[in-house]
């Protein structure tokens, strides 16, 4: 792990309140967490049910993509936002955090390969990776992570499902960006012979044009609009989703806090007046995880700098507390299965 582009565990993101030092009923996540440095060349693969959180520090694909920037900060929120969460998971479950890749002066391409041999290790060692952006161009490294951990072990690319307002699919001609990263990965599972299954729900009309419809529906994309993720359309939308699921081995699980509106994530990059319910986002990744198919997760965009009382890192909170307890509900590994 190159130590330019790499940072151990910080501890002062990891700090709360204390109900109990005895209890574990009554822990909080800070009091379960261990420092996982991944430049120990001597780890060996846990076993059970382990998550690695990994940060990744970088607002250069905002950059790029001439968004506001602040998104560098959002591991750091996030964390502080997860240390209060309180364990409704069994003793055997494991939380480890990774650290972060950090984005160094604005290599956003060495920091995504850096970010690449992170998730490969991660899953090489049995843990499902957590990662926390920065930019939505967390999802370019960490996707080829996957690729390279699913190649060596002779396993076939895994499906995508992006909770988004955006495609990502835009031209890169003077290198990638935060709005990139899917059409970066499409070109690289063509020069590969691979497929590229890949679906998207929240999209927004206002944030794509006529020519990335156009794209999406040459690349085969599966997408839902926001407008159609509602309550009405609930059992039409669960079958699209399963009918997905269904095709895939495994399935990396993506989402960019653009795709909520301001009034539930005001810190991002590209800020949404429409946006997807918070509730209707969970109700997905509770169908995506129950199929015990997803093998990985990132969130995107949560930017600090905007994010007022910490609304957007809360909300971020919450999801990543939906994907921990889902997975452990698969695993009959919650106390409270009320999840």
């Amino acid at each position: 792990m190159n130590p330019k582009y790499y940072q151990p565990m910080d501890t002062n993101n990891w700090q709360g309140r204390i109900d109990s030092r005895e209890n574990f009923e009554a822990f909080r996540w800070h009091q379960w967490i261990r420092a996982l440095d991944l430049r120990n060349t001597e780890l060996t693969p846990f076993t059970g049910t382990a998550f690695a959180f990994l940060g990744f520090q970088s607002d250069e694909g905002i950059r790029r993509n001439k968004g506001r920037l602040g998104a560098r900060k959002g591991p750091e929120s996030i964390r502080r936002q997860l240390s209060n969460l309180p364990c409704y998971f069994k003793k055997e479950v494991q939380l480890l955090d990774a650290g972060d890749v950090v984005c160094v002066d604005g290599d956003l391409e060495k920091s995504q390969q850096v970010l690449a041999q992170a998730v490969e290790r991660l899953l090489t060692l049995n843990l499902f990776p957590i990662v926390l952006g920065g930019g939505h161009e967390v999802a370019f490294g960490h996707y080829m992570g996957i690729e390279r951990y699913f190649r060596t072990i002779g396993k076939k690319n895994p499906g995508i499902f992006n909770i988004d307002a955006h495609f990502d699919i835009r031209p890169y001609p003077e290198g990638g960006s935060s709005g990139s990263m899917f059409r970066q990965i499409a070109d690289y599972c063509k020069e590969t012979d691979q497929e590229f299954p890949y679906f998207v729900a929240g999209i927004q009309k206002q944030s794509n044009t006529i020519d990335l419809f156009k794209k999406a529906e040459e690349l085969n994309i599966r997408h839902i609009l926001g407008k159609d993720l509602i309550e009405s359309k609930q059992e039409k939308t669960k079958q699209q989703i399963d009918d997905f699921i269904r095709e895939q081995n495994h399935i990396y699980l993506t989402l960019c806090a653009d795709a909520f509106s301001t009034a539930f994530a005001p810190g991002v990059s590209a800020a949404q007046p429409l946006g997807v319910d918070p509730e209707i986002a969970i109700k997905i990744i509770k169908q995506l995880i129950r199929s015990k198919k997803v093998i990985s997760f990132d969130i995107g965009e949560v930017s600090p700098r905007y994010d007022s009382d910490d609304i957007t890192a809360s909300l971020a909170k919450t999801l990543i507390f939906t994907v921990v307890n889902m997975h452990c509900l698969n695993e009959d590994l919650l106390i409270d299965i009320d999840v």
